[in-house]
């Protein structure tokens, strides 16, 4: 049980239940449920409230997760973690006793309020854009201007630079690339908890940044440097689990997200090219997360200018190319046989002594 669905996905175990308060439940959330293996999930609030089309609790339920919603906030307060809890329908009961009652969610159910939710995002939308501007007036100084920024010991200048950011498809993504990444030996900049994809497919992160909330102690540890996003007054609460740690960090204040300021180090430090995964660019994406407005996303996005792609187009005009290693493989094992065959041919043996005859007349050795 816990309050902040992120903190609970750094304890959760295969065939648990979670209980949780989260209204609206974002995709990566969901998909991160999904990947702990929970048996159920027991949610405080409504995973989908109406405000925007939220599809993270449709694939819960196809994933074979049962969701029971809307229990009430006094749920938090009655069940602890390691509590033997048991779900009958609609009803939590812990030792014979109900704690919680809620509604049933199914695919179905799910799939209604989705669409229920996609015709009233109009009204959202107006308040979104609204947001958008009066912080985009607030902030455009902030980070159109000098923002400031340290240098890093990870060197960019002259290379490409990956930032992985924990958003919709972020790991399909990352596969799609691995070529690129491979020949291309681009820099590694994960922020937060997407340091743990980069490991868990056999890469390790360069740079960690973000406010260090959603990613793994052993990440931490083996992220070659790491970059703590303070708020623009300066404090830090992400510091003091890094050097609970016994870590090293360079604390960096800035406007906007996690994901914006690994884009901005990159552009400052020099990067060539500057690849998004899972990046958030879509007005639907940003409500998933609960944003108000994008802001500092829109203004990142026009400072970094034409340095930044998308790796979805990477994966499309990216196929790799023919390593000479793989052809020098491929001629001796095509070779093999051929040799194979030679040796147990007369006429082979004889063509190879005269070879070596005319080589060793040519050298004076005869």
């Amino acid at each position: 049980m816990d309050r902040r669905t992120k903190s609970l996905l750094q304890r959760l175990r295969p065939g648990e239940i979670a209980v949780i308060d989260h209204e609206d439940i974002d995709l990566v959330a969901c998909e991160s449920l999904i990947s702990a293996g929970v048996r159920a999930v027991v949610n405080a609030r409504k995973s989908i409230s109406g405000r925007y089309p939220n599809p993270g609790p449709v694939r819960l339920c196809r994933a074979g997760v049962y969701l029971l919603d809307g229990v009430g906030p006094r749920v938090v307060d009655l069940i602890r973690d390691g509590d033997i809890v048991e779900i009958d329908g609609n009803v939590v009961t812990r030792c014979g006793e109900t704690v919680a009652t809620g509604c049933v969610q199914t695919v179905a159910s799910l799939e209604r309020e989705f669409e229920r939710a996609r015709a009233g995002l109009v009204h959202e939308l107006d308040a979104f854009v609204s947001n958008t501007i009066e912080y985009v007036r607030r902030e455009k100084s902030a980070i159109l201007g000098d923002l400031g920024l340290p240098p890093l010991r990870t060197t960019l200048s002259g290379r490409h630079a990956l930032v992985v950011v924990r958003g919709r498809d972020y790991r399909e993504d990352l596969r799609a690339i691995v070529s690129y990444i491979e020949d291309v030996r681009p820099a590694l900049i994960a922020v937060d908890g997407a340091a743990d994809a980069l490991l868990e497919m056999g890469f390790r992160p360069d740079i960690i940044v973000g406010d260090m909330d959603s990613v793994s102690d052993d990440a931490l540890r083996r992220g070659r440097e790491l970059v703590v996003h303070a708020y623009p007054d300066g404090r830090s609460p992400g510091l003091e689990r890094v050097r609970r740690l016994g870590l090293a960090a360079i604390v960096c204040p800035a406007p906007g997200t996690s994901e914006d300021l690994a884009m901005l180090l990159a552009q400052e430090n020099g990067a060539d090219l500057i690849v998004a995964v899972g990046a958030h660019s879509s007005v639907e994406e940003f409500l998933d997360k609960g944003r108000p407005g994008m802001a500092s996303t829109f203004l990142t996005r026009l400072k970094v200018g034409s340095l930044l792609v998308d790796a979805k187009g990477v994966s499309k005009l990216y196929r790799g190319r023919m390593k000479t290693g793989y052809l020098v493989l491929l001629t001796i094992a095509a070779l093999v046989p051929l040799a194979l065959a030679a040796a147990e041919s007369d006429l082979a043996r004889q063509i190879v002594r005269l070879v070596v005859m005319r080589l060793k007349l040519a050298m004076g050795m005869l």
